[in-house]
């Protein structure tokens, strides 16, 4: 039964961090083509994709 609410519970903190990277994607000053990849890329990939993007995605 634990095993459970760890995985809801990580999956839900996931959830949020995706979220605040899509956010700080868009807001970035990267070119729209950009923008659009690592969106992507971080829906597709969402742990994989989120750790790239946290070392080499648009900063600022």
């Amino acid at each position: 039964m634990m095993g459970i609410e760890v995985g809801g519970i990580f999956g839900l903190l996931l959830l949020v961090a995706n979220v605040w990277a899509i956010v700080k994607t868009v807001q970035s000053g990267a070119s729209t083509g950009a923008k659009v990849f690592w969106i992507v890329l971080i829906l597709l990939l969402p742990l994989l994709g989120l750790i790239i993007w946290f070392l080499a995605g648009p900063k600022g």
